[in-house]
């Protein structure tokens, strides 16, 4: 996101068309998909790219992509590699250790430096859901843990606050007038000219909207008198991000653009302030108010428990679980209020913890063993073998293999997902507001980005990647993270591109829900599906083989040698899927079933 599209600065009021591309492939040509090794001139890492790289001591061909991934520390950053000669050039003369920082790995070289100096000994390890206390059980320290990471939940003033803040990034230009190629004054001072006019922005606004408040701001009009004023406002808008996701987007890419520009040495002293404070989290509010033991306490997993409500579940229950959870905050906030200053309002605030919906992901892991068997086809229709080049797929595998590489990404996802409203932001933030990680204007293919890397986060995804890893016991594909290069600029992007698995994925998953009832309540549309697709349970099957297959084969990307099995070409592929989906001779039973589109509101 190089730059947002806004309007002027001011104030004012805040079916079916078959094409080779978009038919259902007939499974059956794809049976006899072999299962051999890739061919000889291949990645033996990813086995989907062309090898460019030959490592001596480990003896095995990479492309380049893969050898700076698995040659990053460690005693392989001294093995000696030698360059394969590309089809149809001479062979190279000469070998060259890994460490001497080649043409290729300049930017591998300057990741691991920042990895090296912003290593602190605070790695992040993870808490897996699976650690998660039930009911009943000991709680020990994880929701001490992972309180450090979750933001406090907004008040209803500062709510009113957010709106100002919102209004006025909507009508800022701030990414249009610094991301380009100007001529005119320093970017510093670009920089500081925008900031001012965003807060004289917002001091307007609440002048307009608290008339005694707003005199004060304009007492002096000095921008660094008011500086904790501005401080909170951008502090808030951070935080009521990483508790709504689906909020801010189009103004969020400004404000943490706006934040890291304002992080510079230089823009800081121009300013006279810095915008950027410590987030308000659950555990610096408890802290402070010596109630870390309400984090201890066997109510704690009662009073922030998911209350879940999958189909068929008696609604007496749910009932059941809410009023459980809500007389679980109460004894809580009674309980804990009589030992400090906080009131027993403030206190329940704390008890919110937000989680990213799962719930997707973890039904497609459902349909998926239900419906296919995990080494071998039961039939043609029910094939999930895909081949390079055939209906757009990038990679070849056959059906245990596309199996498994499936289940593996949708694990993946569901991990993330757990981690992205809390840590996993967090660690994005601090890369993106790290003065000491400088980003640098790129053309990447998709217009002017912010190429940054991202250390921390990097590391954090290599730790939730090798969770996923351990408990499917094995991987399909490459285990190559891209963040800092043209393929995911930024820690930003990378938090963009995760956020939008449940849009891809819920859509589908309430197609597949409604297709039985709607087929049983009208008899024309319970024609129209056994006379295309034989039964209710074959239009279902037909969809989730589709998707399994080509939202899962590594097209997508802007480039052939950008496509793959990467981590975030996982990703890619089921976007390129959900781009298709009006090609789709099954596209009419999404529209009979209520679909709009997989960004709208569902």
């Amino acid at each position: 996101m190089a730059s947002s599209s806004s309007a002027a600065f001011s104030l004012e009021n805040i079916l079916e068309h078959p094409t080779a591309n978009g038919t259902i492939d007939d499974p059956s040509e794809d049976t006899n998909v072999d299962a051999t090794p890739p061919p000889e001139g291949y990645c033996i890492e990813c086995e989907d790219q062309p090898a460019e790289v030959f490592c001596e001591n480990c003896s095995d061909a990479y492309c380049q992509v893969c050898f700076d991934s698995q040659h990053r520390k460690g005693t392989r950053k001294t093995h000696v590699v030698k360059s394969l000669p590309a089809p149809g050039s001479s062979p190279p003369v000469s070998s060259t250790p890994s460490n001497g920082k080649t043409h290729h790995q300049k930017d591998v070289s300057m990741e691991e430096d920042i990895l090296d100096s912003e290593d602190d000994g605070e790695e992040w390890h993870g808490i897996s859901d699976s650690a998660a206390p039930t009911l009943g059980s000991e709680v020990g320290e994880w929701f001490v843990e992972r309180s450090k990471y979750i933001p406090l939940r907004l008040t209803l003033g500062e709510r009113k606050f957010l709106r100002l803040l919102e209004a006025a990034l909507s009508v800022s230009e701030y990414t249009d007038k610094i991301d380009t190629l100007s001529f005119g004054l320093s970017k510093a001072k670009r920089i500081v000219q925008q900031i001012r006019e965003l807060c004289a922005i917002m001091s307007g606004l609440v002048l307009a909207a608290d008339y005694k408040q707003g005199q004060e701001l304009f007492t002096d009009k000095d921008f660094e008198a008011n500086s904790e004023f501005f401080q909170d406002i951008f502090e808030l808008g951070r935080r009521h991000k990483i508790m709504n996701p689906d909020k801010m987007r189009h103004t969020y890419g400004k404000l943490i653009y706006l934040l890291q520009d304002s992080q510079s040495p230089e823009v800081k002293q121009m300013l006279g302030f810095s915008c950027v404070r410590p987030m308000k989290t659950v555990h610096s509010i408890l802290e402070e108010a010596g109630l870390l033991d309400m984090l201890r306490d066997k109510l704690i997993t009662a009073a922030t428990m998911e209350i879940l409500a999958p189909p068929g579940r008696p609604r007496r229950d749910i009932q059941k679980d809410i009023k459980l959870k809500e007389r679980a905050i109460e004894q809580l906030s009674i309980r804990y209020a009589k030992q400090s200053k906080l009131s027993r309002d403030q206190i329940s605030q704390c008890l919110y913890f937000h989680r990213v919906n799962r719930d997707p992901c973890e039904k497609m892991i459902e349909y998926l063993k239900a419906h296919f068997h995990p080494n071998k086809a039961e039939s043609n229709k029910l094939n999930l073998s895909i081949r390079n080049g055939k209906g757009g797929s990038r990679l070849s595998h056959d059906h245990g293999k596309q199996y498994s590489y499936v289940l593996q990404s949708l694990t993946l996802w569901r991990e993330i997902l757990f981690e992205i409203c809390s840590v996993l932001w967090s660690m994005a933030e601090h890369d993106l507001l790290n003065e000491s990680i400088p980003y640098r204007l790129r053309d990447t293919g998709q217009g002017l980005n912010r190429v940054q890397q991202a250390p921390k986060t990097s590391r954090l995804m290599h730790s939730i990647l090798h969770k996923a890893q351990t408990n499917i016991g094995h991987w399909v594909g490459s285990s190559v993270i891209h963040v800092g290069d043209h393929t995911v600029p930024s820690a930003f992007h990378l938090l963009d591109k995760y956020t939008q698995v449940y849009r891809i994925l819920l859509p589908v998953c309430n197609t597949l829900q409604q297709i039985p009832p709607l087929a049983d309540s009208t008899p024309s549309i319970k024609s129209y599906i056994e006379d295309e697709f034989g039964s209710v349970d074959g239009a279902i099957r037909e969809i989730l083989c589709d998707f399994f297959r080509h939202g899962f084969d590594g097209s997508g990307a802007d480039s052939y040698y950008d496509a793959g099995s990467c981590i975030d070409g996982r990703l890619t592929s089921a976007w390129n899927w959900c781009s298709l989906i009006a090609k789709k001779r099954y596209y009419p039973l999404f529209l009979l079933t209520g679909f709009v589109s997989f960004d709208g509101d569902w």
